[in-house]
């Protein structure tokens, strides 16, 4: 047993000496969070060590990620399918390569107190959000599939304030939030709230939130780097899913300036909409990349049209037969 063992080990570390050790650098979309702890347990547990990779994290925010992708500054970036459209509608080619979330886990919340239920309940209500075109257009969408006038809720830029803060300043009615952060965190400060998920909303708005990129020219320069980063990095995600109490740890470690009971209730509930299989996790599908591309272009989010088979791929996700799908 001993000598197996010792071969074993002799074979992997053969094989990273083989591979030589490449640093690849991923910017996050936001300070950290339960979204990046796939990213440390990969890290701690030794997945990108097998793969000759050094793993460097940078924490500059989501269009500044994105940016620093597309001018190869660094190899890897978390954002989103809304960025990464009106990104490739400016001729900026970066390249969706894996969806940390099957679903979309957004949506709107609203103190408990207004009673909203429906998207009908939104008529005459304020909504308070960063001040960005993809809320109005989310708005604009919601409210006419529902049959409501548009016109009739009222928009305001509250910057970066949090919900819970919001919701005790009693700022509006409702708000655009990523329930396993921002409604956990609402749930463990007791206040009590009402959500509308997205994808139950407009079928159009169960877009890939958040989503790892990368650049066009790396994916073309070196693909097998891609695929390495993927297979540690999927390994680190499916690990967190079932691992989530100690890999929240991780994320706490790195950032200990996080309440870890918020850490660790987000994680928990990430694991009921997260994949735990490495061989499917990451997948995207074409109709969502065709028909969010199509709404975009519609609601005038983009000012071109962009080819949706391009902004995304599976071709280098672990247990892939090539191309996307």
């Amino acid at each position: 047993m001993k000598r197996t063992l010792g071969l074993i080990t002799a074979l992997v570390l053969t094989s990273v000496v083989c591979i030589g050790t490449d640093t690849v650098r991923v910017a996050l979309d936001w300070t950290p969070n339960t979204n990046h702890t796939g990213l440390l347990v990969g890290r701690d547990r030794g997945y990108y060590d097998a793969e000759g990779l050094d793993l460097r994290l940078i924490e500059p925010g989501p269009t500044v990620a994105l940016q620093l992708v597309a001018l190869r500054q660094a190899e890897f970036g978390i954002s989103s399918q809304e960025y990464v459209t009106m990104a490739r509608a400016q001729g900026i080619p970066v390249v969706s390569i894996a969806a940390l979330y099957p679903h979309n886990t957004s949506g709107f919340a609203s103190p408990a107190d207004r009673g909203i239920q429906t998207a009908s309940d939104l008529v005459g209500k304020t909504y308070a959000g960063w001040g960005s075109e993809m809320e109005e257009a989310m708005i604009r969408t919601v409210m006419q599939l529902h049959g409501q006038d548009p016109e009739t809720v009222a928009v305001t830029n509250i910057g970066t304030i949090d919900f819970t803060t919001a919701v005790r300043l009693d700022i509006a009615d409702f708000y655009w939030v990523f329930y396993g952060w921002q409604g956990v965190h609402a749930e463990l400060e007791s206040i009590a709230f009402d959500f509308l998920p997205l994808p139950d909303l407009a079928d159009v708005l169960d877009y890939y939130t958040p989503v790892l990129i990368t650049s066009e020219q790396l994916l073309d320069r070196d693909p097998e780097l891609v695929s390495r980063f993927l297979r540690a990095t999927a390994g680190g995600y499916t690990r967190a899913v079932r691992e989530p109490e100690s890999s929240a740890d991780l994320l706490v470690g790195y950032a200990p300036e996080l309440d870890r009971d918020l850490v660790v209730a987000s994680q928990r509930w990430l694991v009921g909409v997260s994949v735990s299989d490495v061989d499917e996790w990451g997948l995207q599908e074409e109709r969502v990349w065709t028909q969010f591309s199509t709404w975009a272009f519609e609601t005038g989010l983009i000012d071109s049209p962009i080819d949706p088979l391009a902004a995304f791929t599976n071709e280098h996700l672990p247990g892939a037969s090539g191309g996307a799908q």
